[in-house]
């Protein structure tokens, strides 16, 4: 009956999420050091930050922030807009930047709905295995 009500509170799913930050952050291995963040992959890990928030998966991002060694204090928005060359409206700000985003590429029309992707810079010591190559157009 504990368990039920929990779980319809929502508790239950904070309790593990909570749980296994706990036992990563335990676990997490300091003497292997990690790979600078190459500018993209700072990009892309602060798009995932503020989806997680906005949506309310909190721990996960807690594990994604102390994982990849992100700053604990989030990119400012506007930053993070001009980076990507982003301009929004007040509807978008409503929204994480990763919704307009992809809004963006689903609702595109040019070239027949697709979109040339190049290569991104890698960060050091990233090996090939972990990227997808985009054809030559």
């Amino acid at each position: 009956a504990v368990r039920d009500t929990l779980e319809s509170r929502g508790v239950l799913g904070q309790l593990k999420a909570r749980i296994r930050a706990e036992v990563f952050s335990a676990l997490d291995d300091q003497r292997e050091p990690r790979p600078p963040l190459s500018h993209e992959n700072l990009l892309i890990n602060e798009l995932i930050r503020e989806y997680l928030e906005f949506n309310k998966y909190r721990y996960t991002a807690s594990v994604l922030t102390a994982e990849s060694g992100q700053a604990e204090v989030p990119l400012d928005r506007q930053f993070l807009a001009d980076e990507l060359n982003v301009t929004e409206d007040l509807s978008s700000k409503s929204v994480p930047l990763l919704y307009g985003l992809v809004s963006h590429f689903v609702n595109s029309n040019d070239n027949g709905g697709k979109v040339f992707l190049r290569g991104a810079s890698l960060p050091a010591g990233t090996t090939g295995s972990h990227t997808v190559s985009a054809p030559d157009a």
